[in-house]
């Protein structure tokens, strides 16, 4: 549909690149000493880990550009590992860049292409995965940080418990990656980032090993998790987590709501996130993603509301905020909204459908981009308050770049998550590329979308990190002397700078 749209059905789908097309430099340097045992510079290895899962990335694929590959990706089995790979790299002048799943979107995981460093490696931390001890009595588990998404929810589910975390990545990222990047979640309300779940932490970096204690809370000064949650890999590589975790939920009440009015849909989102109803899924959705995704007619924005718990029943919540929607002109389907309690109905089913379907979006962009086609993301949030004059800025910049750069092109929008004072908007970018010049285009498309953000006083990301494709834009935002502060820090924890360097901050002195 969408090359019909652009009149571009025509054109050749260009193949997947196959490892035998793809000429990789030599490695720079040779690994000395037990480094070997766990180190690889194998083609498949070092292409696979040069580029995160953004647009950028699959499009330098698609087209073999692979002039940076990290010149050895290491396998660590245990901490000694990591502290003999630290060694090696501070006296090497090598850039050592942690490496989860490989799901960044920001360039966050990939080697610095400054020439201040002798060399890249990439440091993947698969091998971390398991699931150490769990305190069923205070509902949390000491978990090593490489463990992907799935195995970990196989592994908590035989005690009944969750970490009841799942960003859009959950099948390819690990527990590690989520904390490094202050990941956020599927829930749209309430637990949204890891943050609320990380009871302890395991750092290791080349100044010495920061471990925080295990506690439900504490005030004794600055949160020492809060400064490594969102670091990115360049104050030390997570080993360990302790999680807050919780029972696995039974009971259910899910309804879809469609608005006419999209400005009274949002105010009906506001007081429902307003209301201390905490639903686990208030996700608002313009009319023409609504009918990209199959759950609309693309006339009406709507609303999936969802609430669940592991305790008690959730129909009187629901009914309270389906309250809200009716005041603010929402429509659903009263026999379909009681179906959905015991997982039954259309409004069920639009719940799931919608759910389908964004998991299969990143593999239906991978496709698109083969065909020629620009398809992308960018997110942020801002205030209730702001929020007309704000969406109006950001869609009308962007709107704007389309037709500059492409001619055409489609906008959507949704809130994922919404708190109190604002919601967070996820926008979604689709437009006619050409061949060979797709970077440049979506780059500029970016940029106008990104400046209209920080202009109108968001923040250049909400749950998607900052890594190298944000750090200008964070640079503008972030208050200078907390800049300053993060330099000093990496002066004390990194002070050779090997740590995943140019990502959040611009290089330093060595």
């Amino acid at each position: 549909m969408v090359m019909s749209i652009f009149e571009l059905s025509g054109r050749k789908e260009l193949p997947p690149p196959r490892i035998e097309e793809i000429n990789l430099r030599s490695p720079r340097f040779t690994l000395s000493g037990r480094l070997t045992e766990f180190c690889t510079a194998a083609p498949y290895d070092r292409a696979g880990h040069t580029y995160g899962k953004a647009l950028r990335d699959v499009l330098r694929a698609i087209y073999r550009q692979f002039d940076n590959p990290p010149d050895y990706v290491a396998y660590p089995v245990t901490e000694q590992d990591i502290r003999d790979l630290m060694d090696f790299c501070v006296s090497r002048s090598i850039a050592l860049v942690p490496y989860g799943g490989g799901s960044s979107v920001v360039g966050g995981v990939e080697p610095p292409a400054s020439d201040h460093y002798q060399g890249s490696i990439s440091c993947d931390m698969r091998r971390f995965d398991k699931i150490l001890s769990v305190n069923p009595v205070a509902r949390t588990a000491r978990i090593q940080a490489g463990i992907y998404g799935p195995a970990l929810e196989a592994g908590l589910k035989q005690y009944g418990l969750t970490l009841r975390h799942y960003p859009q990545s959950f099948e390819f990222s690990t527990l590690g990656g989520w904390i490094a990047t202050r990941a956020g979640g599927h829930f749209a309300t309430l637990y949204t980032h890891i943050d609320e779940f990380v009871e302890a932490l395991r750092i290791l970096s080349p100044g010495g090993l920061l471990e925080t204690r295990e506690l439900p809370g504490t005030g004794d000064g600055p949160d020492a998790n809060r400064l490594i949650i969102g670091s990115e890999g360049i104050f030390g590589i997570i080993t360990e987590a302790v999680m807050r975790l919780q029972t696995i939920p039974t009971l259910r009440a899910s309804a879809s709501v469609s608005f006419k009015n999209e400005k009274g849909a949002m105010e009906a989102v506001r007081l429902i996130s307003q209301s201390g109803l905490y639903p686990a899924n208030c996700r608002l959705i313009s009319p023409l993603e609504s009918f990209s995704m199959g759950i609309g007619d693309g006339s009406h924005a709507v609303l999936l509301l969802g609430f669940e718990s592991h305790d008690h029943p959730q129909e009187t919540k629901l009914r309270r905020a389906l309250e809200i929607c009716r005041a603010h002109a929402g429509i659903w389907d009263e026999t379909d909204a009681l179906a959905s309690q015991t997982g039954q109905g259309v409004q069920a089913d639009a719940g799931r459908t919608w759910k389908t379907n964004f998991l299969r979006a990143p593999y239906m962009r991978d496709v698109l981009a083969r065909s020629g086609i620009i398809t992308e993301t960018f997110e942020t949030a801002i205030t209730w308050d702001r929020l007309d004059d704000f969406h109006a800025r950001v869609q009308a910049g962007t709107r704007a770049a389309l037709t500059a750069v492409c001619g055409n092109g489609l906008l959507m929008w949704r809130f994922t998550h919404v708190y109190p004072d604002g919601p967070v908007i996820y926008y979604t970018v689709v437009a006619p590329g050409r061949r060979g010049a797709e970077i440049d285009q979506w780059d500029a498309i970016k940029k106008a979308a990104s400046d209209a953000i920080i202009a109108g006083g968001g923040t250049i990301t909400h749950h998607h990190a900052v890594g190298r494709v944000h750090r200008p834009w964070y640079e503008k935002s972030q208050p200078a002397l907390m800049g300053q502060i993060m330099r000093r820090i990496k002066q004390t924890v990194d002070p050779h700078w090997i740590l995943n360097p140019e990502v959040l901050m611009a290089p330093g002195k060595k």
